[in-house]
């Protein structure tokens, strides 16, 4: 892996350091998260203190009624799964033959603030007050909204005004003051958001599901056609899980369970291990682009809460079963159409220190999630019902007390056993499709992290369309649509990921920062 070698133009390069290092999709997060670290805080201590920080700016994304997943390296790579189930009240029978976008119906019980505790339990070495600090700080005295996070904003007007009910109302006058978005570079101040973080910093999170803030969620509920109950809410622990893995060309690389589609990153990968990639090959994009296919397909038809699933992961994991279905990928694109998919936002952050590596990503799913927000609080919460599928006899169908299929997935890679470090890919469905592209670029490419993530994508998407980058070559289209492929340029460089790595070379800790979005990778 040489770092002094860019083969492709590059915004930025990689940051080195010895003690420390994160790297997120916001500066002002990153920020937090070395602030942590140089108070002598732990890898969890800087990651608390970033996920937090997103909460409050950048808010398209993620939020505190959102849910979070985390690997952590302690010597042993720990997995954790903090998101919420669906309300005992949620049946099928309750939905007017789709799950509607926003409002109550697609709320499931929010379990990031959870997922910031349970790693602070086990790993932090500052108080938990002491770690939200920077979040409260910004959320009070306000900060210049970056120009992403503005356009993101933006966008959402058209989602978002036009919403009509007493659910709605709250959201709409903390998220859209004067009846718009923010514009970049204007300050945005949520003393909503300041208050509810106290809440969870001086209760340790526990206001959110036994306290205060959990009765204020519920009054709204009951008010407003909420399908949330107390128990709902008391019932809700996140999980610590298994991590799984696979082999990659001398890569051990890690994802977590199900309910998750991080099978899917393994899946391709498995099938890629039979070839031989090279980086500008128009045959390689193609044996990238099927072999993704096939692990999609059989991660929406398997995938669900691992109480509901029909197959054990590691049913379709082996690398038997990878032999057979490599097989299918021949001269011409598979004529296979893949189930209807959505965009949403998501935040990803990667934190090190000398001991500890920490890999955390969380959602609110659409952006901004549901259109609810709890009266008198910052807690805007998450549309991850969406999630759900409607197919009768499906493992991943909509019910009482079940989490759903979840896309936000953190990624962690191994090399002979040591820690090579974090990495993650944000962005819906193009989140496996961007580890899967990181890890070629890193494991048959050669590249250091930084044109790993800098490295212009592709992605397969509903109709089996494939999008390209304009850093793709034309040649590269004209071969892939002669192999059958429907293939098309696009310039939103948003629908690719935004992609953030922090790994361990030697003594030397290496943090990347995608450019697609406005983050910063911080070392010392």
């Amino acid at each position: 892996m040489d770092l002094t070698h860019y083969p492709y133009p590059s915004r930025r390069h990689v940051v080195l350091g010895r003690r420390g290092a994160v790297a997120t999709s916001q500066p002002l997060a990153a920020l937090a998260g070395m602030e942590m670290l140089q108070k002598g805080g732990s890898a969890v201590d800087a990651a608390v203190a970033m996920a937090a920080c997103l909460t409050v700016v950048e808010p398209t994304s993620n939020g505190i009624g959102g849910d979070l997943f985390a690997l952590v390296w302690d010597g042993t790579l720990h997995g954790l799964n903090a998101s919420g189930k669906s309300p005992m009240a949620l049946t099928p029978e309750r939905l007017p033959g789709r799950m509607p976008e926003r409002g109550w119906l697609p709320v499931t019980v929010p379990g990031a603030v959870s997922g910031w505790r349970a790693l602070h339990e086990r790993w932090g070495r500052l108080p938990f007050a002491e770690v939200l600090v920077p979040a409260i700080r910004y959320a009070e005295e306000g900060f210049p909204v970056g120009p992403e996070t503005a356009r993101s904003w933006r966008r959402a007007e058209g989602v978002f005004l036009p919403l009509e009910g007493p659910e709605f109302g709250p959201f709409k006058e903390v998220f859209f003051p004067g009846g718009r978005a923010p514009r970049a570079g204007e300050v945005w101040r949520s003393p909503l958001h300041a208050k509810t973080l106290r809440e969870i910093a001086g209760s340790y999170g526990e206001s959110l599901y036994r306290g205060a803030l959990a009765e204020a969620l519920l009054r709204f509920s009951e008010a407003t056609g909420g399908l949330l109950t107390r128990e709902d809410l008391e019932a809700h622990a996140p999980e610590w899980v298994t991590p799984l893995s696979t082999e990659y060309k001398g890569l051990t690389v890690w994802e977590l369970p199900p309910n998750g589609q991080g099978v899917a990153v393994l899946l391709a990968l498995n099938l890629l291990e039979g070839f031989d990639l090279r980086p500008e090959d128009p045959w390689s994009y193609h044996v990238q682009i099927e072999a993704m296919r096939l692990a999609l397909v059989d991660t929406y038809r398997f995938v669900a809460d691992p109480r509901h699933m029909e197959l054990a992961p590691e049913a379709f994991l082996s690398k038997a079963y990878a032999a057979e279905r490599r097989r299918l990928i021949g001269e011409r694109a598979l004529p296979r159409v893949l189930p209807g998919l959505r965009p949403e936002g998501t935040v990803y952050l990667a934190a090190a220190d000398g001991e500890v590596m920490v890999s955390l990503i969380q959602s609110n799913y659409q952006g901004f999630g549901s259109g609810v927000l709890v009266p008198g609080t910052g807690i805007a919460l998450q549309n991850r019902g969406l999630g759900f599928s409607l197919e009768e006899g499906h493992p991943n169908r909509v019910g009482p007390g079940k989490r759903p299929f979840h896309t936000i997935i953190p990624g962690f890679l191994t090399r002979e056993g040591k820690p090579l470090g974090p990495f993650g890919v944000m962005g819906g469905f193009m989140q496996p499709q961007g580890h899967v592209q990181v890890v070629v670029g890193l494991a048959d490419f050669g590249l250091n992290p930084q044109a790993a993530l800098d490295r212009p994508r592709w992605q397969v998407v509903p109709g089996d369309e494939v999008l390209l980058e304009p850093g793709i070559p034309q040649a590269t289209a004209l071969f892939l649509k002669d192999l059958g492929h429907r293939v098309r340029y696009e310039a939103e460089y948003g629908l690719f990921g935004r992609g953030q790595a922090v790994f361990r070379l030697g003594e030397a800790l290496v943090g990347a920062s995608d450019p697609r979005a406005e983050g910063l990778a911080l070392a010392w």
